[in-house]
């Protein structure tokens, strides 16, 4: 069965901002500005020292409800953390802004409503993390099968907002995934599905269209990214049985490569002129390819990272596997350095920061362990909440984390702030 990274009891969400002050601020050394952080691959700034123990009473600086249900990461920029959230009985979609400092509510804008399509039980309406500019917020989200792309000032406010393309699953009706990213003055957005997929780039300031290509007739939901390799700036992107290379700038495609599966969720990771996918459906494999154009595939190996993004770093890919078990493989040929059973399934991606890798699975278990390739080695392992499918923020030498308790009917989202 096709299993998708994605996660219910939600709150109303208010269809305007209150409490609201003038905020404006470039994101900066110390953010976290959109999907898997500043460099766009999970590699947080090392010049921190964030904890690598916690629990419900130990480095816990505050702890906030979070209104609806949504996997989006925490968006940290300035002084504010926000998160796109879903109201699943109204049928509302919005933007949560909480104050970094001390984790209250400062706004909450509602961005559509109705037409919520059907999805697996383990996604959510608000699944895509936002990304920031420094003085916008872009978000998508999926409704009366289209994707809407919009803008938001710091404050909340919407700037524009737009129906930038259909979105029409029916063979897996399993909802939408992929982040927006940024490239330059634009935003760009993925869509595929076996009606008609796409990548689109879209002007920040206007939301005006910069470019659009077609992509295969395949469902997927991996967020696209833009890596500067092999001697340029490519926008590479997985699924729909292809490993793809596109010109940021004009949406040309560069090449691909036959390659991973249908369906994949995580984003391609890069070390020098090599790049990393994974898939899950409908057969599992993790391919290494050169970047430089050859299409020359490295290596293969069987191995599921199919929701969760992996992390390649010095000459070597870390991963924890759907099953829970984490591998070390050696970037340029493949050969398994170590494994070590921990306990999955997994839907976050990894964080690292200096030598440290965290690593969350789905019931609200962080593992930190260094990347180390000799051995396994492993720091602690820390708990919080019942359910945990965002990926950690980590920045300013404090861990963000969004996770969810449940006590019987009762589920409650909480955005964690973790530090010393």
């Amino acid at each position: 069965m096709l299993r998708l990274a994605i996660s219910g009891c939600l709150t109303l969400i208010l269809p305007f901002a209150f409490g609201a002050t003038s905020f404006a601020a470039s994101p900066g050394p110390g953010d976290w500005p959109e999907w898997r952080g500043p460099n766009s691959n999970g590699v947080a700034e090392a010049d921190q020292a964030p904890p690598v123990e916690w629990s419900s009473t130990k480095n816990v600086i505050w702890k906030t409800k979070v209104p609806g249900r949504g996997h989006s990461s925490p968006t940290v920029v300035g002084e504010r953390i926000f998160l796109a959230t879903a109201d699943e009985a109204n049928q509302k979609q919005g933007v949560l802004a909480f104050d970094r400092k001390t984790g209250e509510q400062v706004w909450i804008t509602e961005i559509s409503s109705g037409g919520f399509p059907k999805q697996h039980k383990k996604n959510t309406q608000a699944t895509a993390t936002i990304a920031c500019d420094g003085e916008r917020l872009f978000v998508t989200f999926h409704h009366h099968n289209k994707i809407t792309l919009a803008a938001l000032s710091l404050d909340g406010n919407v700037e524009w907002k737009k129906e930038i393309g259909p979105f029409h699953p029916q063979l897996y009706e399993y909802g939408y995934a992929p982040s927006p990213i940024l490239y330059g003055t634009t935003v760009i957005v993925a869509a595929d599905y076996e009606k008609g997929g796409w990548i689109a780039a879209f002007d920040g300031k206007s939301g005006d269209e910069v470019w659009r290509t077609k992509r295969p007739f395949m469902l997927s939901f991996s967020s696209p990214v833009v890596a500067d390799v092999a001697g340029r700036e490519q926008l590479l992107i997985s699924g729909c049985s292809l490993v793809a290379s596109y010109d940021p700038q004009t949406g040309k495609p560069l090449w691909d490569v036959e390659a991973t599966t249908m369906a994949t969720c995580g984003t391609i990771v890069w070390d020098g002129d090599l790049i990393f996918a994974s898939g899950g459906y409908p057969k599992p494999e993790t391919v290494c390819i050169r970047a430089d154009g050859s299409k020359e595939v490295l290596w293969t190996n069987s191995q599921k990272c199919y929701e969760q993004s992996m992390m390649a770093v010095d000459g070597y890919v870390y991963c924890l596997t759907d099953k829970g078990v984490a591998y070390c493989w050696r970037g340029s040929d493949g050969e398994e350095m170590w494994k070590e059973r921990l306990s999955g399934p997994v839907s976050a991606s990894p964080v690292l920061v200096g030598d440290t890798i965290y690593q969350s699975n789905e019931g609200g278990t962080t593992f930190v362990f260094k990347a180390n390739p000799e051995r396994f080695e492993e720091v602690a392992v820390n708990r919080l909440g019942d359910e945990s499918f965002a990926s950690p923020a980590i920045c300013g030498g404090r861990i963000y984390l969004r996770v969810a308790d449940n006590s019987g009917n009762n589920r409650q989202e909480y955005l964690y702030c973790i530090g010393k």
